[in-house]
């Protein structure tokens, strides 16, 4: 099959209409700000999302493994520094080529425009030939970059574009070879053909050569080309198209004729590769801080998956800029196992490792390198989060209720293939009535067989069953206060933490007792 795009291997399967997938509309995509996913795609689109409007790719996950590994091929080879900076050239000319069509549509003289519009032919032809070149030297495995290539040779042999850049070097230098005179006298100007009068700048020049002894700064006047002409310039140019009608006929043929000259596919490659350029760019920068970036290996049924070294993406990006330290974390879910119960101090990690899980998920459906060393995830259809929210006067519901409908929700829409993420909810009631709530939840969630990560203070719910696994925040085993952001598995207990604080402060038994018989 043809070269159709570099996102997607197949474009029918994915029918994107971007009033449907903007982020306002995305009502069943709460869990972007739940996950601070919207965080990451907003600080790595805001130079490119005018110009590209890349942004709706991030709100469509791949629903299909090979899809995904489409993409993950594409990113191997754009990690290649050779293609990295030839695609990067590429797209800074085609850059060149859109600023000068923008040009076009703002200019009001018609020859002023045309001209303009050779410049964005000529950057677009440069842009073309220069990714044909060089992509043919460069060693390529994905699929995606294969079929491009071979798209882009047969697209230069072609007859339209060969007419396109030999027409258009033609016209460029005939006008660049045309010789007229302009006089000026009073408020009269009139323009004529050069009679091969005698140029007395270079003859000025050339007399006062001898007298150079150093360099001297230069009184000449630069033209802006970033501007339209006045109405002297454009009288002007028009009475040069008198004198010289037939150049002008084929630069007004050649304007009418190629106005649509730009290749959809080639447009679309341009527009596409962006979507990897803008993460790439933003892995290098992560990676500099000593963190890990993997290719998962990415399953559609229920069977082992993990992330080793993995992280929050949203608070390495930030901790970059802030130059302050990242803790890696490990999860392992196998055979039955489907629901890591976090458990464990304050501020001690748990939200953020719940945060990394579903990140790390979503991040593997768009195709792209995931925080960690090594990763096998699962392919989901559905991810849900329920993260605590302040009470709202307009629904007239409590905050138990508030929750009770929201984990409803939830569960009325999950599938087997979903993940489930839950913070800390049913603070709101009593310990007994939280407890005989979320044992309720677990059960409906066991049912279900879907993956679930519940960061929760209710230690009961780690040891419910051979479905869920424990894992707990730790802390300085010489100082209780101090967290160490590590979430480890092990049996939570609910008193290891209790036990360091009541040690720090010499509250134990023992030291108790110690006490009384001093006193």
């Amino acid at each position: 099959m043809g070269f159709e795009s570099i996102l997607f291997r197949d474009l029918n399967t994915y029918f994107i209409n971007e009033d449907k997938i903007k982020e306002d509309n995305l009502e069943e995509n709460e869990f972007f700000v739940d996950l601070n996913l919207d965080q990451i795609i907003n600080s790595i689109i805001k130079d490119k999302q005018e110009e590209y409007n890349i942004k709706p790719f991030f709100y469509l996950p791949l629903n299909n493994i090979e899809d995904i590994y489409y993409r993950q091929e594409v990113m191997k080879d754009l990690e290649n520094p050779k293609l990295y900076e030839l695609i990067t050239t590429f797209t800074e000319k085609m850059h060149s080529m859109r600023l000068h069509l923008h040009l076009v549509e703002r200019l009001d003289y018609k020859y002023n425009k045309q001209g303009w519009f050779l410049e964005a032919v000529k950057d677009y032809c440069d842009a073309v030939l220069l990714i044909s070149k060089n992509i043919s030297l460069i060693n390529l495995k994905s699929n995606g970059f294969l079929s491009f290539r071979k798209y882009i040779d047969n697209y230069v042999k072609s007859d339209y574009f060969i007419s396109l850049k030999s027409r258009l070097d033609e016209i460029k230098k005939e006008l660049l070879d045309l010789e007229y005179c302009i006089i000026i006298k009073g408020n009269r100007v009139r323009v004529q053909k050069y009679n091969y009068e005698i140029n007395y700048s270079k003859e000025i020049e050339k007399t006062f050569e001898k007298f150079r002894q150093q360099q001297v700064k230069d009184y000449k006047f630069v033209y802006t080309t970033n501007t339209g002409m006045n109405h002297i310039e454009a009288n002007i140019i028009d009475c040069v198209a008198k004198l010289f009608p037939d150049i002008f006929s084929k630069l007004d043929n050649f304007y009418n004729e190629n106005y649509n000259f730009l290749d959809d596919k080639i447009k679309r490659f341009d527009c596409e590769i962006q979507f990897y350029i803008v993460y790439l760019d933003l892995i290098k920068k992560i990676r500099k801080m000593g963190l890990q970036f993997c290719y998962p290996e990415i399953s559609d049924s229920k069977k082992e998956i993990y992330d080793i070294d993995g992280f929050d993406l949203a608070l390495a990006n930030k901790s970059f800029y802030e130059n302050s330290k990242i803790v890696t974390n490990d999860f392992l879910l196998e055979n039955k196992e489907r629901i890591i119960i976090v458990s464990g101090p304050n501020q001690g990690g748990k939200t953020t490792f719940a945060r990394t899980f579903g990140q790390i998920h979503y991040l593997a459906s768009l195709g792209f390198p995931v925080p960690g060393s090594k990763a096998k995830l699962f392919l989901y259809d559905k991810i849900f989060t329920h993260f605590e929210k302040e009470e709202s006067i307009k629904t007239l519901r409590g905050k138990l209720q508030d929750d009770l409908l929201r984990i409803q929700l939830i569960l009325d829409k999950a599938t087997p293939n979903s993940i489930v993420i839950l913070n800390e909810i049913f603070t709101s009631t009593s310990l007994q009535d939280a407890i005989f709530l979320s044992k309720k939840i677990l059960e409906k969630i066991i049912m279900l067989d879907l993956y679930c990560i519940w960061v929760t203070f209710i230690v009961e719910l780690a040891s419910y069953g051979s479905q869920t696994v424990s894992m707990v925040s730790t802390v300085s085993p010489e100082n209780p206060e101090i967290r160490t952001f590590k979430i480890i598995r092990k049996e939570a207990d609910g008193i290891a933490y209790a036990i360091s604080i009541a040690k720090k402060y010499k509250l134990t038994k023992n030291f108790i007792d110690k006490r009384i018989k001093k006193e």
